[in-house]
């Protein structure tokens, strides 16, 4: 029997329609899943959902603003009447570059409601259709949850929070049947990346993508397909013993850098 597999799961995933999540949404779908793409861009999560499922693969586009707690309680409630959901993909976040004191009030509202609460407001509408029963909640964090890196205050604010609510959350429903792990990249090749270069350095964008990439052990950035392959292994039943952890995929730039 192949590894792996998801056949029979729902999985939803916030963030699904570019990116890490988009590699994440069609991995998932690839090994069976039925995959609920929510995102706020309609146009590309649509575009998305449409090409898997002609390819013959089960996936749906859902609108989701996850900074909105009543928005996202009725769509996950409406989801859970016609199937069980099994795994939520905690993946939508924004970027934001500065120090403390170049953070307006503004940025640190904007990071705080997106990449934290939408966390709280997604996995708090799920559990309660998980309890008792089974369920996988995997959370996106980042490298910048566990070490320093400069002009990413908010940030790595937002990333520590994501952390340390995956700890909480898997201690807190462990006797429930539900695990919660997160996943720490390092910088990965996104078309984030490529707009932060081409907007910041539009006259040197080779030179600037490779000095990224080196910041970085290996050489280079990592790639969304390496980051959805680790997602589909602890949303899977091989990952069935994992619980309360935290995997950096980093290129070696926790432990070797320095």
């Amino acid at each position: 029997m192949a590894a792996f597999q998801l056949n029979e799961k729902t999985a939803l995933i916030t963030g699904g329609a570019s990116g890490i999540g988009k590699a994440i949404a069609t991995v998932f779908a690839h090994q069976g899943a039925s995959v609920y793409i929510l995102d706020f861009n309609k146009e590309q999560g649509k575009q998305i959902a449409d090409e898997l499922s002609q390819q013959g693969f089960s996936a749906t586009f859902e609108f989701c603003d996850v900074a909105d707690e009543k928005q996202v309680v009725e769509l996950v409630d409406r989801i859970s009447e016609n199937t069980k959901i099994d795994i939520l993909v905690n993946n939508a976040g924004v970027a934001h570059v500065g120090n403390i004191e170049n953070t307006t009030e503004a940025d640190f509202d904007r990071i705080y409601s997106i990449n934290i609460k939408g966390v709280f407001n997604c996995s708090k509408a799920v559990i309660k259709h998980m309890k008792g029963k089974s369920g996988v909640i995997l959370n996106m964090a980042s490298i910048a949850a566990s070490v320093g890196i400069s002009d990413r205050f908010a940030y790595s604010m937002s990333k520590g929070a994501v952390l340390t609510m995956t700890y909480s959350i898997a201690k807190d429903y462990i006797t429930e049947g539900i695990r919660c792990n997160c996943i720490s990249p390092a910088r990965v090749h996104t078309p984030f990346v490529d707009g932060f270069i081409a907007k910041n350095y539009p006259d040197n964008q080779e030179e600037m993508f490779e000095k990224l990439s080196q910041t970085q052990p290996l050489g280079r950035m990592g790639k969304p397909e390496e980051i959805a392959n680790l997602a589909l292994y602890l949303a899977s039943d091989e990952a069935s013993f994992i619980t309360g952890s935290d995997f950096p995929i980093d290129g070696g730039f926790i432990k070797l850098n320095g």
